[in-house]
């Protein structure tokens, strides 16, 4: 079965057509780097763009396919500092990047220039997050997807001032997931992120260990953070200067913050943790052999049984898990993962030496809607509307002091998520819900696509489509939910809720 294909909303001033010069090699030698008219005319052309990129929602701005040039950065595993009791220090800071050769382009990361490790716990270990500051402005750290208390969930509320450090200390109390963190001030989300703070966390438990999935990180286990980017003349991520309110899309695509990647792997069944990282830019993966793949859990957990799929699509903030059986390539076989558009994201190169292939498990959960959950009245009811910075949850924009919802801990409510159309028909939202993770349980009435019959805490809200969501908070505290376009984000699009 397939994936929904989401409507790809494009966002007009953004769409900036130019060439990409590959990782480490030299840039273009008709550019002129130091004068700032070349960026001029391209946001000229830019504009003339306009009516088929945004206006019609059908005609994305393509990214530069990669060339496989590069291999695949892989993100290091932080380990905790045991003797101190479980702790993971996670430092965000300043960096620069050799992406061109010649350039070195200004970042942000965590533990490094740009993203971060993988932190990887275990279910019911108790952890301690140690979060630095070395930026030169605040900044928060969100863990998104982790189930835990307000307190310690790195909303605006819990923002670190340069300098500081503070401790978040919780119990890992939620089944087996990809997830991830990433900074999340009032009003900077978008531009912090852009730079470079995002990475990845692993939970692990007793079933994803022993369900014999593929698991030997790097080999067939493989993270990809997927993140469209725009570099300026000098190479610089000048969000600034590329900023859009209705979400910043670049031409150029980094995997794992690589650019023209290519990841070389064996013949073998190899999973694949696609998050889409980017601030704005939605992805349809599927490979260019027109094989299929194995979908085998969603952003919170393990779907009940692999699910056969063709393609794919994340919005901003989404997670799946996949796996392709690479046993049936050699090494002279072309196989790559591409976009809808037939874009090249990342070629494979295989390796003539694999492992046996072994089956799929094919009981991995026992995720269900029970129909208590489907009996239950909706308690919360919430509009989302708006493009660029007029947008709004249910008439309103954010406000720190304002609480919008309440809700019991340990309690299950039904929330409706409505997604308004506007005058020219709306875009797509992608909306997430703080410290928790949700149960779909009907899209405009129906039930959700098999392979949406897990764990969320990200849903694609298409123009004019009600979501209804089970959704149990099992810590107190207060907790954000809103568009995961960033810019929406930060032009407030977004609420809070208080679990008590």
């Amino acid at each position: 079965m397939k994936s929904r294909i989401w409507i790809t909303s494009l966002f007009a001033s953004i769409l900036i057509i130019g060439g990409c010069s590959s990782s480490k090699s030299e840039p273009d030698d008709n550019m002129d780097h130091s004068n700032m008219s070349h960026d001029d005319m391209k946001m000229e052309e830019a504009d003339s763009q306009t009516e088929n990129g945004h206006m019609s929602h059908t005609n994305p701005l393509a990214l530069t396919d990669s060339i496989g040039e590069n291999e695949l950065a892989l993100p290091a595993l932080l380990e905790p500092e045991k003797e101190k009791g479980n702790v993971y220090n996670i430092v965000a800071q300043k960096g620069t990047v050799e992406f061109f050769d010649g350039y070195q382009t200004e970042t942000l990361g965590y533990n490094g220039s740009f993203l971060g490790p993988v932190i990887r716990v275990n279910r019911g270990d108790t952890v301690k997050f140690r979060t630095v500051n070395d930026l030169s402005e605040e900044t928060t750290f969100h863990w998104h997807g982790l189930d835990l208390p307000g307190e310690g969930d790195g909303g605006p509320h819990k923002s670190i001032k340069p300098g500081k450090s503070e401790i978040v200390e919780f119990t890992v109390d939620q089944q087996a997931a990809t997830l991830w963190f990433h900074p999340h001030p009032e009003g900077k989300t978008s531009e912090q992120f852009y730079k470079g703070l995002a990475g990845l966390i692993y939970v692990e438990d007793e079933n994803s260990k022993n369900l014999g999935l593929p698991s030997d990180y790097g080999v067939n286990d493989i993270p990809l953070i997927f993140q469209d980017r725009q570099f300026d003349g000098g190479k610089q991520l000048n969000y600034q200067r590329f900023k859009n309110d209705d979400g910043t899309i670049g031409d150029t695509l980094l995997v794992n913050g690589t650019l023209n990647p290519k990841l070389t792997i064996s013949k073998e069944k190899v999973r694949l943790r696609l998050l889409n990282g980017s601030n704005a830019r939605n992805y349809t993966f599927k490979l260019n052999t027109g094989d299929s793949f194995e979908q085998i859990a969603t952003d919170g957990g393990f779907l009940n049984t692999p699910e056969t799929m063709n393609e794919i699509t994340l919005t901003p903030g989404e997670r799946a898990e996949v796996i392709v059986d690479f046993s049936k390539y050699d090494a002279t076989s072309n196989v790559a993962l591409i976009n809808e558009d037939n874009t090249i994201l990342l070629p494979f190169k295989i390796n003539e030496v694999g492992t046996e292939t072994s089956d799929m498990p094919q009981n991995m959960n026992d995720f269900a809607v029970t129909d208590e959950e489907r009996s239950l009245p909706v308690s919360k009811k919430l509009e989302l509307f708006g493009m660029g910075n007029m947008v709004t949850i249910n008439g309103k924009r954010f406000d720190m002091n304002r609480i919008d919802f309440t809700q019991k801990q340990s309690e299950t409510e039904i929330w409706e998520i409505y997604n308004k159309p506007d005058m020219m028909g709306g875009m797509v939202h992608p909306f997430h819900i703080h410290g928790t993770q949700f149960k779909i349980v009907s899209i405009d009435g129906k039930e959700p696509p098999v392979n949406e019959q897990g764990w969320k805490d990200t849903i694609a809200i298409e123009p004019g489509e009600t979501f209804k969501l089970a959704i149990k908070f099992n810590n107190k505290g207060i907790y954000m939910y809103h568009c995961h376009i960033l810019e929406h984000e930060d032009n407030g699009m977004m609420g809070q809720v208080l679990v008590e």
